[in-house]
């Protein structure tokens, strides 16, 4: 099912509402340089990645993204952008649209890691969505225990299950797993917009609470 237009649920954090970007900062603490327009915010190339002042661990994570058309590029230069998940695991933005078999750098992707199970990627100005559950990985003390795991729905179409994540993907705002990590999104250069952002923060396993369904 697509979420295009989700409203946030009462326990979310809102994290872009369409109007400020109060809840972002540059990854030096700067104010974020991002634009915002329609409701909507725009990557602005060269003023670097944002990210959020609320950190996370467990959580799931709604947010909409539009590529630019760029029929002159092609590859990892067409409408890059990036999902960072603590900041240190990227769900890769890109057009590719139309291709028949993506890779560990497409869109949907898990950087580098895990190419999408199939491609759910839209034409270039046209919003889609992503669906994150994301399980932060288990420590004790300063030994990890178990990795992190992550499931990506993109337009409604599971393209990563449940994978178990061997490590932090390229470009991580740290290495430092024990602690929680903000949302990052990636300035690569070209145009892209983020609107609907909003996170739930989920309890660990053992809380009264939980509910695997």
């Amino acid at each position: 099912m697509d979420t295009l237009g989700a409203p946030a649920p009462e326990d979310a954090v809102v994290l872009f509402d369409g109007a400020s970007l109060e809840n972002w900062t540059k990854m030096d603490g700067a104010s974020a340089e991002w634009s915002i327009a329609d409701g909507a915010m725009q990557v602005v190339p060269g003023t670097g990645d944002i990210c959020t002042k609320q950190l996370f661990r467990d959580h799931y994570l709604h947010l909409e993204f539009k590529l630019s058309d760029m029929p002159e590029a092609s590859g990892q230069a067409k409408s890059n952008s990036g999902v960072f998940l603590q900041g240190r695991y990227e769900i890769q933005v890109l057009d590719s649209s139309g291709w028949n078999v993506p890779g560990l750098g497409d869109c949907g992707a898990i950087y580098d890691q895990y190419a999408p199970l199939t491609n759910a990627c839209k034409p270039p100005l046209v919003w889609q969505t992503y669906d994150v559950v994301f399980r932060a990985p288990r420590c004790e003390g300063k030994v990890l225990k178990e990795h992190a795991r992550m499931t990506v729905l993109h337009n409604g179409v599971v393209v990563q299950n449940n994978v178990q994540l061997p490590g932090v993907t390229g470009a991580p705002s740290d290495t430092n797993v024990q602690r929680p990590g903000a949302l990052r999104l990636q300035d690569h250069g070209n145009i892209v917009w983020y609107r609907n952002i909003w996170a739930v923060h989920l309890p660990p396993e053992g809380s009264s609470e939980y509910d695997p369904a």
